[in-house]
């Protein structure tokens, strides 16, 4: 996906491409995360559908939920879906910034094998 140390910079027309690509892959990640959690709170936890999506999006953006649970089943789901979340997190952000840190990298490089 990414060029070799070796080669040049990526011209900033394919690097801005580069850019949206990983943003969109980011993007769907996020809405995927979202949907998973809306319906597992509205058919699992017994929320309606504008308390899925806030106890959902709270999760997911990090703030805690806000419902009460009142089922095992809904609280073993609000669990499992907290702990996919702390990982989306990283991997969504990982996934949207790696395109700027590997030009950063790779223009360093450059730079640097070039005063050899």
């Amino acid at each position: 996906m990414f060029e070799h140390k070796k080669q040049q910079l990526l011209p900033r027309s394919e690097f801005y491409r580069r850019i949206a690509r990983s943003a969109a892959l980011g993007a769907a990640l996020i809405v995927g995360s979202l949907l998973v959690g809306i319906l597992g709170y509205h058919f699992i936890g017994e929320l309606t559908w504008i308390d899925a999506f806030l106890d959902a999006s709270m999760i997911l953006s990090g703030m805690g939920p806000l419902s009460q649970l009142h089922t095992d089943s809904a609280k073993l789901f609000a669990g499992c879906y907290a702990i996919y979340c702390g990982i989306a997190l990283i991997g969504t952000t990982a996934i949207i910034f790696a395109p700027a840190v590997h030009r950063a990298l790779h223009k360093f490089h450059l730079e640097d094998s070039s005063s050899d």
